[in-house]
């Protein structure tokens, strides 16, 4: 098949795929210096080499190996032609630096969550997750089916970026306590790292969010800095050792249920390519977000099963708590449409959307599931 018709089927395809399927970090960090990106070389049959730069530890195999296995298909659908070099949070610019190295022209893309960005504009969440938002197939579905992927376009070309969907945690554990919350009451001046939007609406229940990058939450909890922490799920939370220093694991993050990630790409990089390549980035970005989810959904599984083993005891977040956070949320979404225009447009087309698929899916989907979860398999 000739490679320009193969790449642009492929393309749709991979972009259908996703519509089939679908943490926080750290603290503020003083820039690093690095080098300005070179010119993309996008003629004479040269190859073009990119840098990404990672919010996310190298050690964190699913959130950051979703940038490693975007590079790899780029490569493959290039025919070795199109380079993209993988750097994880730190070693080009901080974590929470991708955007304005991207939007700067430091480096040409970058891999991360966008609601680290809402002291910004409380719009970038939208691009990733609210609280009692959107869960990660409904997410998928308003970027690719929905006005989602084209409103947030018109958000981020003013900070000079092209956003792509790449990649879902799906929805992710309530995090790791000391003790076991029974009451709205626990959460009273509880000192909880908690990542992105979700700190706002847990400050507005008596909670006192912290801001801490994943290499830190370990010794943060260890040391009593605080009193509880949430980061994605038990893959990910087992790997980081948060079972070692607290015992008690909620259920559900209402903060969080379906955080997508997403590709920013410099506007001037990528109007640099050409229509085969900037396809080649479509498709890539697309396969990458299957592919995380996917891998959450495989992996969690084994590693709630050897929590539990090993002592962690798993508790649902009381209904009170709930209550107040959707009461609290909904109520500063309101606040923010008066005020902010960004928020305004894009929220106001997330809403409805939201409410339609909740409307459906707890016909067929949550019809279904709640059966199977009751069986005994």
């Amino acid at each position: 098949m000739e490679r320009r018709k193969f790449l642009t089927t492929a393309s749709l395809g991979a972009a259908a795929g996703a519509g089939l399927l679908l943490s926080g970090c750290g603290k503020k960090e003083e820039a690093q210096t690095a080098a300005p990106a070179a010119p993309a070389v996008v003629t004479g049959g040269e190859t073009i080499r990119w840098r990404l730069a990672s919010s996310f530890p190298k050690s964190l195999d699913t959130i950051y190996g979703a940038a490693e296995t975007f590079s790899a298909k780029v490569k493959e659908l290039s025919g070795g032609k199109f380079e993209i070099s993988i750097h994880p949070g730190g070693e080009l610019v901080p974590p929470f630096g991708v955007l304005d190295a991207v939007q700067q022209g430091t480096v040409e893309c970058a891999h991360t969550a966008p609601y680290y960005f809402f002291g910004k504009d409380e719009s970038f969440a939208m691009d990733c997750t609210i609280p009692f938002g959107l869960n990660s197939r409904q997410t998928t579905a308003w970027m690719f089916q929905g006005n989602g992927l084209k409103l947030l376009r018109e958000l981020y070309a003013q900070y000079n970026i092209v956003n792509f969907p790449m990649g879902n945690t799906g929805a992710q554990m309530g995090g790791w306590y000391r003790k076991e919350i029974k009451s709205l009451a626990d959460m009273n001046g509880l000192k909880m790292r908690i990542g992105g939007f979700g700190g706002r609406i847990l400050a507005g229940i008596g909670g006192v969010p912290q801001n801490i990058p994943a290499g830190e939450i370990y010794q943060s909890l260890e040391k009593g800095t605080i009193d509880a922490t949430e980061w994605i799920g038990p893959y990910d939370d087992q790997k980081l050792g948060l079972n070692k220093v607290a015992g008690y694991y909620a259920y559900p993050a209402w903060w969080e249920g379906g955080p997508q990630l997403t590709l920013y790409v410099s506007d001037k990089a990528y109007n640099s390519l050409s229509a085969e390549y900037k396809a080649i980035i479509e498709c890539a970005s697309a396969f990458a977000h299957v592919d995380m989810q996917a891998k959450y959904d495989a992996r969690n599984p084994t590693a709630l099963k050897e929590l539990v083993a090993s002592g962690t005891k798993l508790f649902r977040l009381p209904k009170d708590v709930m209550d107040a956070a959707f009461k609290y949320s909904q109520e500063h979404y309101a606040e923010l449409s008066e005020k902010n225009p960004n928020w305004k447009k894009i929220y106001a087309d997330y809403e409805v959307f939201r409410r339609e698929q909740h409307q459906w899916f707890r016909f067929a989907e949550a019809g279904f599931d709640s059966y199977m979860q009751a069986q005994k398999l």
